[in-house]
């Protein structure tokens, strides 16, 4: 397990400005996570993926045996940053019965007469469940905020999308995160960090690799050409968006089996932290499974 010191480290202070030059996309280059993880190598980090990988599958049983609370996990990012990769990964142990992932795209017609909370708030995870949301509801104060034509295409009210109005989006998202934690739910949000450089390394390998032809879109080069837009954008919604009660968590990307040893540390960690138990039987029921127990043994 990673020391509290290192993942706190990588935590958006709420009400303290993001700034993305503040965080090293890198792993073996990043000076505060060698300081704090004692110099942690590949060898390393996927040790601690794996010792994670089966407490998580544990955590997950007690979670879905206590049906009392639900964890969301959003993964947000440019890009190629890993997002695919890393639910793949550190998702591998977890039973799909208690476990839904949703990969969010452009709106469809219906989703787009809804307001902009709706399409995710119907596949939010139920109780004793693990939702992952590979882009979320964030691509709405993100992609919306860089290109305007994305939010012309919707059908909300006619507005200027001005300072005020994107405030009142961070305000939306977080009380819409209030709301859900008070009812039980953890909301575990990361930003994965990539570097422009590591990003045209892994299109390229896309590009000359033709069994991976199929992940490279168009629209990846004209969003790239935007990458400090992007920035700028990923920054106001971090700063306003990382709360207590829903923080985000700034993961270096660069080193995929850094990302990923972060990843399921974090969210092993936060389960764990809610104290499960296995429900236990009351006295009527241990009476009644005491009597199941004797009439199967005399068969």
């Amino acid at each position: 397990m990673l020391k509290p010191a290192l993942v706190k480290s990588l935590r958006v202070t709420p009400g303290k400005r993001f700034r993305l030059k503040e965080h090293d996309p890198g792993w073996r280059e990043t000076h505060k996570l060698k300081k704090l993880g004692k110099k942690i190598t590949k060898a390393k980090a996927q040790e601690i993926l794996a010792d994670d990988l089966a407490r998580l599958a544990a955590a997950q049983e007690m979670l879905w045996a206590g049906d009392s609370q639900a964890v969301l996990i959003i993964l947000q990012g440019m890009d190629a940053c890993g997002k695919d990769g890393t639910i793949r990964h550190v998702m591998s142990s977890l039973n799909p019965q208690g476990c839904e992932v949703h990969a969010f795209k452009q709106p469809t017609e219906e989703e787009a007469h809804h307001n902009f909370l709706w399409r995710y708030a119907r596949v939010l995870p139920e109780r004793g469940r693990i939702g992952i949301f590979n882009r979320s509801y964030y691509e709405d104060v993100l992609v919306a905020r860089v290109r305007p034509e994305v939010m012309a295409s919707g059908r909300s009210p006619a507005v200027k999308p001005n300072k005020a109005f994107w405030q009142n989006r961070y305000d939306d998202i977080n009380t819409f995160e209030r709301h859900l934690t008070r009812n039980g739910m953890v909301i575990l949000k990361f930003f994965l960090h990539i570097s422009k450089a590591e990003q045209r390394r892994r299109f390229l390998d896309r590009l000359e690799d033709p069994q991976k032809l199929w992940k490279f879109s168009a629209s990846d080069l004209a969003d790239r050409a935007r990458w400090a837009d992007f920035a700028r954008a990923y920054e106001a919604a971090l700063t306003a968006t990382s709360t207590a009660w829903a923080p985000w968590y700034v993961i270096p990307a660069d080193a995929k089996w850094g990302c990923r040893a972060l990843v399921a540390d974090i969210v092993t960690h936060a389960i764990e932290a809610l104290g499960l138990r296995y429900p236990q039987p009351s006295a009527k029921e241990r009476r009644t499974l005491e009597k199941a127990r004797k009439e199967l043994r005399r068969e």
